[in-house]
């Protein structure tokens, strides 16, 4: 069993992949508002509210994670995350799918001053998931 790194998260948004513009990508949830839970998930414990937070690059051409966010607020989107890159999910080492809703983010872009020729901006989002994420242990 291995524990998950952050070396090899890959990541699908919409059936693109983009792992090489996402720095950080965190899948957490809390507890329902309790004023908007049903019956069903009052006699299960209470809803629960999951979110997508992400860190990406500030890459603004046509193709990128940036641009999808800028272009499309509102839209549900299909995600998968492989927490260990592999190209097939296992019980050992499961992918997760979701769909969340794009949102901007609240700072779209510009940064620090910086005289390395590697730095890059980031822009952080956070995007709520229509519901729980599914584990997903074989294809």
């Amino acid at each position: 069993m291995a524990a998950l790194t952050g070396r090899f998260l890959k990541i699908t948004v919409g059936g693109s992949e983009y792992n090489t513009q996402v720095f950080e990508c965190m899948v957490g949830g809390k507890d329902a508002d309790a004023s908007n839970v049903t019956f069903a998930e009052a006699a299960s414990g209470g809803g629960r509210d999951y979110t997508a937070k992400i860190k990406l690059t500030q890459d603004q051409a046509a193709s990128t994670l940036w641009t999808l966010m800028w272009d499309s607020p509102g839209t549900d989107v299909a995600v998968v995350l492989k927490p260990y890159g592999n190209a097939v999910p296992t019980a050992s080492q499961p992918h997760w799918s979701f769909t969340c809703t794009i949102k901007e983010a609240d700072d779209l872009f510009g940064g620090e001053a910086n005289p390395s020729p590697t730095e890059r901006w980031a822009t952080e989002v956070e995007w709520p998931l229509t519901a729980r994420p599914v584990r997903i242990t074989s294809e």
